[in-house]
């Protein structure tokens, strides 16, 4: 396990800084101005700053940490509640099939249409702060899990429902104690996927109605022309996203 895991933080290191020496080289090749694709070391430069001091130049000088913090706090929100909502629905649905045949078409139309798209009705009807970003990571994420917990159930095997049966279960405890537990592995994988999805429409529902949050700080960064301080949010957003798939597979691990 050891050796495993010191390979893998190896090949990180390698592949990183292989990165950056290919980024510095073309900074250093090319012609293009600092404004417009900054080196590595003005990247740095610009997240020191806006971990210390904000971003300057612009009408709010929040710091990245708390940037981060706002948006965590509604992706936890919408994420979590996507999931519980959508789990719990997914195992009904799964397990009275035929609702779920009235149901499908309904998700099916609604399913396809990005979340965003949804941005200007979720502005009139809940205004702007936290609850436009909070409702576009709870689409996000319901119907990928929704699909993919009824999938689950419906290819169950048989012989788990009769041994629930010969053993006097109720509905809902079938459902909790054998369902649940069958299809666990699946619903986490959707876990996964709709973790990555939510935290991508996050940045997006926080560039619009968000006077806070790192999509909110994208586009401050933009309007204040700070390319430095925009790649610095980038490369933050994906950091924190590659965690957030580290610690959802951790717990997949220790559930199982």
């Amino acid at each position: 396990m050891r050796i495993k895991l010191g390979k893998k933080v190896w090949c990180t290191v390698v592949s990183l800084l292989v990165l950056l020496a290919v980024w510095e080289a073309a900074v250093l090749v090319g012609s293009f101005p600092e404004v417009l694709f900054p080196s590595p070391i003005s990247v740095w430069n610009a997240f020191w700053q806006l971990w210390t001091d904000g971003l300057s130049g612009s009408s709010s000088r929040v710091v990245l940490g708390v940037h981060i913090l706002v948006s965590l706090k509604r992706f936890a929100a919408g994420y979590a509640s996507s999931v519980v909502t959508a789990v719990a629905a997914g195992l009904l649905l799964g397990w009275f099939s035929r609702v779920f045949s009235y149901v499908n078409p309904i998700v099916q139309l609604i399913r396809p249409v990005a979340p965003v798209a949804w941005m200007p009705f979720i502005v009139l009807w809940f205004g702007i702060g936290d609850a436009p970003a909070v409702a576009i990571i709870f689409l996000a994420g319901f119907f990928p899990v929704l699909l993919s917990t009824v999938a689950a159930v419906e290819h169950m095997e048989p012989v788990y429902r009769k041994v629930a049966r010969n053993f006097g279960l109720s509905q809902a405890q079938t459902l909790y104690k054998v369902v649940f537990p069958a299809a666990f592995p699946q619903i986490m994988n959707s876990l996964r996927l709709a973790l990555g999805t939510a935290w991508i429409f996050l940045v997006s529902g926080e560039m619009v109605g968000a006077q806070s949050g790192l999509g909110f700080l994208i586009m401050d960064a933009k309007n204040c022309l700070r390319s430095d301080a925009l790649l610095a949010t980038m490369i933050t957003i994906g950091v924190i996203g590659l965690l957030l798939d580290w610690g959802i597979r951790r717990l997949e691990k220790f559930v199982l």
